[in-house]
């Protein structure tokens, strides 16, 4: 801190020295500047009487005489890092700050729908036998709580603690509170604009002057308040506002309250009214914007819209329809899940001097900065979405602005030039279904019309990120869909054809190619054990193997090895660990990177492989993109296990149980030795699992024995239930099939005809396999393959009169309902034994013939969903849907199994817990009760 030497001098003549015993405490000497070493062997330093310079001196003293390590100053982590992070952007490329009444205006606008304002008194407070948001708070932020209550002492309110709690939450407060820094930090450095040194640090000298000031104070202030908000302006544009005050809603009072206690806040909200008109009722929409006058909301503006606003995704709209009440040359664009730091604000002048410093040819239309994931500290899983996020908003865009001149608006807190963007549309498009991403397309819009982006790194805001598997997959699934849909966009085209070439790969490789890439490598998956399986039944690889041995040929073996073991991905975390090296040294890097493997890092991204190339993929093939609010609250709560088997049956269980079926075969009729088949088929096998038991490793409580009782009354109930008109998915299976597969209503006939072809994969195999039956007695004729129809189409005839039989029977003649089973099933091991004595059956042959025939049920109801509209109202509809519940119940039940036993081992819970959450473990947060409380609650 810069001192005024005279003051200092001056102060010397009315003061005391300050020395230190050897116990630390303070004495008292006659004024001397510099005593010699030989009369004193203290340092003695002019201490006045009172005065902040006293506590300067004594705070001094307190740093040179601490015990602790000068990294481990200040104790809080998060201060550390805000520090650090302030202090090594000083040295950064940064232009120099004009005056407050020179620097440009700007304002922030924040789109808001009906998330979370801050935390209720029943949220914060629950019974002794639950955890509330409160206690998990004071468990992850132990320092912070003690600091809080010192802080307040015995005057803590009930709103202090919301506010304290929802400051620490995904809030709508937290983000209010971070951008009022903004002004605060503008008053005060127009105050020093307004002072210089000698007249801020010289101390009051009578009675006077402090009368003069007293004087000035109040007329300042006002001025600096003006200031202020001449260069800045908050407007939040909450979309239902005028909706949640009609229908008294507690949100819409926590908005209010908001804007009461941050006197300089708007917001905007779309009203919809119904008036008469000519004895005809008509419906007027208007943007309305409000400040708070005395705890209540008092319009300013109003501006009638020619209709109703929301014709696409609702955010877009929520965005733009706000923008007119903006002010300024700039407009920063912030989500409601962020946060920012006050030590960040000061440097706004410095980012938007980013607007002319530039050549005219090269002047920004959007400025990118820098994102902190303040939520990595969570679970595991948090973790791991924040470095990845990291890498992608650091090193990533970074190389993305300069030199691949390829980046575009990635979400917020992007700056834009609010003149350039005001008169081309907007800040984002809103278009149903194909701007399911609408952020960027405004970077789309912004090159389309010779913009340029730029990405500075000495500036960052606070982000928050999903924090459990469930809200993840959600939102890397909304994501591929928006992915989907600008592969199909003009926007895309329209880039690719005025890009040169490099750029147009560089475009490419960091968009939809990225996805693509995702969807291919699956496919490739696939592509390659079809390959083998044809390989294996049609007698070929034997044939390669035996003729490569003779010749003593190993390059086959080799080069599959070879690629096999490039599977293990870990060229894909490189980004990564480059990006914590730089930020934290290779060392720390190193050190997490080993963290994140031994937490099974590798598990959680190979899962969200697979949900990127579902969701591209379908997307892709059918369309149907749409959003997928993921919340925002801490999730500490256990998802059932008929929960995860809605959101990952189709996505992930069905294809990884597809492997398994080709692993198998494989495995089976392979001809290759031991070594080259583990080699070869290793990473497809971790995948595999991977995609069926992720949901149940990641969930809180997953392997706890009492969870999984109730999980399974839960399914089975799910199961069970009867669907139909006005049930939900989550209530019952048969409502959450039809959903399920509602896309293929929609599409058009060439997808249905693709989706018809690829389902045929599944015949082959019952066509090879039904060959390789030992009943067949090697016999290659074609009529072998009908016979195995024959099977099949029994399967469903047995089907179809079982149902029949239990529709008419069951309720009133149940003896004769039951007969008719004994029968059927009398009839089945009839035909067993009479194929097994006639004919050679085998144990192995049923067994080849399960891997056959499953297969193909699978693969005839896909296409029996695509045909759904033609036979629907027939009569063989009925005993399809009863397969396809009972495809959903075995796999169910398959998959249930394992995690009962695992459950059963209480050690397995233990682990599982302690690996999930092993960030919020180093913190003393003691998980479980957390868990139950929620779960009861929920």
């Amino acid at each position: 801190m810069l001192v005024d030497a005279q003051s200092v001098l001056d102060q010397i003549n009315y003061s005391e020295t300050l020395i230190s015993d050897n116990d630390g405490a303070f004495d008292y000497y006659k004024p001397e500047l510099f005593a010699s070493i030989s009369s004193i062997s203290k340092i003695r330093f002019p201490f006045p009487a009172s005065g902040p310079l006293k506590e300067q001196v004594k705070r001094l003293y307190l740093l040179l005489n601490t015990k602790e390590k000068a990294a481990e100053v200040p104790s809080n982590s998060e201060a550390r890092r805000r520090i650090s992070f302030f202090a090594t952007s000083l040295f950064m490329d940064m232009p120099a700050a004009p005056k407050v009444r020179s620097m440009l205006s700007f304002s922030i606008v924040t789109p808001y729908f009906m998330e979370e304002v801050k935390f209720s008194d029943e949220e914060l407070h629950s019974d002794q036998d639950e955890a509330s948001i409160l206690s998990y708070m004071q468990k992850i932020y132990p320092d912070e709580w003690t600091n809080f209550l010192e802080r307040l002492g015995t005057n803590v309110k009930s709103e202090d603690i919301r506010y304290w709690a929802s400051f620490r939450g995904q809030t709508l407060s937290r983000t209010v509170r971070g951008m009022m820094y903004y002004r605060k930090a503008l008053r005060l450095q127009a105050f020093l604009d307004r002072t210089n040194d000698q007249e801020l640090y010289k101390g009051p000298v009578g009675t006077e002057r402090e009368q003069n000031k007293r004087n000035i104070h109040q007329s300042l202030s006002t001025e600096l308040d003006a200031l202020a908000d001449m260069k800045f302006s908050y407007v939040i544009s909450c979309q239902k506002f005028g909706e949640q005050k009609s229908n008294g809603d507690a949100h819409a009072q926590d908005i209010i309250d908001l804007m009461a206690r941050y006197p300089a806040l708007r917001v905007a909200y779309i009203e919809e009214k119904e008036i008469i008109v000519d004895n005809m009722p008509h419906k007027v929409y208007s943007s309305v914007l409000i400040k708070a006058e005395n705890n209540l909301d008092q319009e300013i503006y109003r501006i009638k819209l020619p209709g109703p606003p929301i014709i696409g995704e609702g955010k877009p709209e929520n965005q733009n329809h706000a923008i007119i009440f903006t002010r300024g040359e700039a407009l920063q664009t912030i989500d409601m899940n962020q946060d920012n730091y006050l030590e960040e604000a000061y440097k706004m002048r410095n980012v938007l001097q980013e607007f002319v410093r530039h050549p005219r040819d090269q002047t920004p239309t959007i400025l990118g900065l820098r994102e902190h994931i303040f939520t990595g500290s969570v679970s595991s899983l948090a973790g791991f979405m924040s470095y990845q996020e990291t890498s992608f908003v650091t090193i990533g865009q970074r190389f993305l602005a300069d030199p691949l001149r390829v980046r575009f608006h990635y979400g917020h807190p992007d700056i834009f030039d609010r003149m350039f963007h005001l008169t081309r549309g907007g800040i984002s498009k809103a278009s149903k279904t194909i701007n399911l991403s609408e952020d960027v397309f405004a970077g789309y819009n912004s090159i389309l019309r010779r913009g340029h982006i730029t990405y500075n790194e000495y500036i960052q805001v606070g982000k928050g990120r999903d924090v459990g598997l469930n809200q993840i997959s959600k939102f890397e699934a909304k994501v591929a869909n928006g992915n989907s849909e600008q592969t199909l966009s003009r926007d895309i085209y329209r880039l690719a054809r005025r890009f040169d070439f490099f750029r147009m790969l560089s475009c490419y490789f960091t968009t939809v190619g990225f996805y693509f890439n995702s969807l291919i490598s699956v496919v490739g998956v696939y592509v390659f054990l079809y390959g083998q399986l044809y390989l294996v039944l049609s007698g070929l690889q034997s044939a390669l193997l035996i003729k490569a041995h003779h010749q003593n040929m190993k390059s086959l073996e080799t080069a599959l090895a070879s690629q096999s073991f490039l599977q293990l991905g870990l060229l894909t975390g490189l980004p990564m660990v480059m990006e914590l090296g730089l930020e934290k040294g290779f060392r720390a890097a190193l050190s997490d990177f080993i963290l994140m493997q031994l937490q099974v890092a590798s598990v959680f991204f190979t899962f969200s492989l697979g949900t990127k190339a579902h969701y591209y993929g379908r997307t892709i093939l059918h369309g149907g993109a749409k959003y997928r609010p993921t919340g925002r609250k801490f999730v500490v709560f256990h998802a059932s296990f008929t929960e995860n088997y809605q959101l990952y049956s189709r996505s992930h269980f069905v294809k990884a149980f597809e492997l398994i079926f080709l692993l198998i075969i494989y495995h089976l009729f392979r001809k290759s030795d031991g070594k080259f088949h583990v080699m070869v088929t290793y990473s497809t096998w971790f995948m595999a699992m991977t995609w069926l038991f992720a949901p149940f490793l990641f969930n809180p409580a997953g392997f706890a024995w009492h969870k999984i009782v109730d999980d399974w009354s839960d399914w089975n109930r799910w199961m069970m239930n009867q669907g139909g008109i006005g049930v939900q998915p989550e209530k019952s299976w048969e409502s959450w099939w039809n959903a399920e597969n509602a896309h293929l209503r929609y599409s058009v006939l060439s997808s249905r005809i693709i989706e018809v072809l690829l389902c045929l994969r599944f015949f082959v195999y019952q066509y090879g396999l039904v060959y390789h039956l030992k009943i067949s007695h090697d016999n290659k004729n074609f009529l072998v393959y009908l016979l195995s129809w024959v099977v099949i189409i029994s399967i469903v005839g047995l089907v179809k009169l079982v149902n029949c039989a239990s529709r008419q029977l069951s309720s009133k003649h149940q003896l004769i309902f039951r007969f008719i089973k004994l029968l059927t099933f009398l009839a089945v091991v009839t035909s067993f034994i009479l194929l097994s004595c006639l004919c050679k059956l085998s144990i192995m042959d049923l067994i080849v013939c399960c891997l056959a025939f499953i297969p193909t049920g699978w693969g005839l109801l896909l296409i029996v969903q695509v045909l759904r509209p033609k036979i629907e109202y027939y009569a063989i509809w009925e005993p399809i849907q009863v397969i396809a519940h009972a495809y959903d119940y075995g796999m169910g039940t398959l998959l249930f199994f394992p995690i009962a036993v695992l459950a059963w081992m209480p050690i397995i819970s233990a682990i599982q817990t302690r690996v999930l959450f092993n960030r919020a473990f180093s913190r003393q947060l003691q998980i479980q009760p957390f868990i139950i409380g929620k779960t009861k609650r929920r």
